[in-house]
């Protein structure tokens, strides 16, 4: 099964959370007809991933003009420095999907590179007209200390879940967080899909402790917004499982 097979890949699909959030957002751009990777925050450079990215502040028209051949197309506002852009704001990016005729792929927050994190509250910048949303976590998260080496904005876990600074992480707790509406699923619209990802599920030890984060996601849902949870190596395109 291929990215694009597993997760959300219509429409307006924001990707949220950490630790492969934006190869994912790659991997499903390069395995969709038409696609387009923009952003409503602060992208790292990501020409190399895209055919080609356009630096505008007119995202319509740019789509309007573009060539066949020039997707997945990044669509961009402003190069904040050498190494990443600006992100649109909200309405922009809904206007720019209601008027495309493929899907269009949206980094909705950041994580300084960690593998685990809860959102703060400016966070997510997930558009009104998002059809889906895909919070993402690392299974490598799991038995590291909650702290900032591995997680991004850790006391925000910690109000989750009860764990403790320094506490070992568990497999539950990152479904808890996936699970939960102050964590993967804030902000998700009424009415749009959400899909958990545990991402760098590498050997058959963390394909294991993957399907546990998946199951433990599964049963903290209580507002049953989950239909299932991916497993998978977004670093090499590969599904591993798909746990309902």
């Amino acid at each position: 099964m291929t990215p694009t097979e597993a997760l959300p890949a219509d429409g307006l699909v924001a990707v949220v959370g950490a630790g492969g959030k934006k190869t994912t957002l790659y991997a499903l751009a390069r395995g969709a007809d038409r696609a387009v990777v923009t952003a409503t925050v602060r992208i790292p450079i990501f020409d190399e991933h895209v055919s080609r990215v356009v630096v505008t502040d007119d995202p319509g028209a740019a789509l309007r003009e573009a060539a066949p051949d020039d997707f997945p197309l990044g669509l961009v506002p402003e190069r904040e420095r050498s190494d990443r852009y600006h992100g649109y704001d909200r309405e922009t990016v809904d206007d720019l999907a209601a008027g495309h005729d493929g899907p269009a792929f949206v980094k909705a927050d950041g994580a300084r590179m960690r593998e685990f994190k809860a959102p703060s509250d400016r966070e997510p910048q997930v558009p009104a007209g998002a059809d889906a949303v895909i919070p993402v976590a690392s299974v490598r998260a799991v038995g590291k200390p909650l702290s900032d080496e591995a997680v991004h904005r850790p006391e925000r876990v910690s109000a989750i879940t009860g764990l403790e600074p320094g506490d070992g992480i568990t497999a539950e707790a990152v479904g808890e967080v996936l699970a939960s509406p102050e964590g993967g699923l804030k902000g998700v619209p009424e009415g749009a899909s959400a899909v958990p990802l545990v991402n760098k599920a590498d050997d058959e030890a963390l394909e294991s402790v993957a399907r546990d984060v998946a199951e433990a996601a599964l049963a903290a849902d209580g507002s049953g917004r989950i239909d299932r949870v991916v497993v998978a190596r977004m670093g090499e395109g590969e599904v591993v499982d798909v746990v309902r």
